[in-house]
């Protein structure tokens, strides 16, 4: 990491972060309540492998009636959103590390607005397909934390894993697709290096939007 990434982890983690493992439940339920991360209570978008977190800072501060809790496990991207988001003085970012899944079973069913899933690990080689994050029962679990209405957004990269995590998506039966097939390029998510590098490299992008219906 550089010296601003270090410095902004030691600085802003306690500020901005949370441990998943650490995420302690606030009822009887076991369920976690993320309102005292923000100070506030507001419609709720957990975002699933921020990376470097451009694309976590864009639409928070383009967003800020929603509250963004992005989920990362590869610690330099963590240090450099934390600084982005020190930078961009954003209140409605929050930072947790860990497993995402394990974080989404601690929310209260139908507590979010939105869950993003941009340019996931494809894990190519089929023997490694079982380790994928959309697949049926992550999807389910998922779902069931999706508010009615909300939204599951995906972009990939990876034209197979495309077509699986379209696959697995229509097949879940609480969930529609709000486009016929892929969805146009959505203006509100920026283009990061990666999905340049990727446009570069002849790869197209897919956009998958589906919204929770029951």
């Amino acid at each position: 990491m550089s010296g601003r990434q270090i410095a902004a982890l030691e600085q802003l983690w306690p500020v901005y972060g949370l441990r998943v493992a650490d995420a302690a439940p606030v009822d009887p339920a076991g369920l976690f309540d993320p309102a005292g991360l923000f100070g506030r209570r507001a419609p709720l978008v957990v975002e699933i492998g921020s990376g470097m977190g451009d694309t976590t800072v864009e639409m928070a501060a383009a967003d800020p009636d929603r509250d963004y809790l992005a989920v990362e496990v590869h610690t330099p991207g963590i240090a450099n959103l934390l600084d982005l988001v020190h930078r961009r003085d954003l209140g409605n970012v929050r930072i947790a590390e860990g497993d995402a899944l394990d974080l989404i079973d601690l929310l209260a069913p139908g507590s979010l607005d939105a869950v993003h899933i941009f340019f996931p690990d494809p894990w190519p080689k089929s023997r490694h397909h079982k380790r994928r994050l959309i697949q049926p029962a992550h999807v389910a679990r998922l779902r069931a934390r999706l508010a009615v209405g909300g939204t599951v957004h995906c972009a990939t990269d990876w034209a197979e894993y495309a077509e699986s995590m379209r696959a697995t998506l229509d097949a879940d039966p609480g969930l529609v697709n709000l486009h016929d097939g892929y969805a146009p390029r959505p203006a509100h998510r920026p283009v990061t290096r990666f999905e340049r590098r990727a446009l570069a490299a002849g790869r197209p992008i897919a956009d998958l939007v589906y919204r929770r219906r029951r």
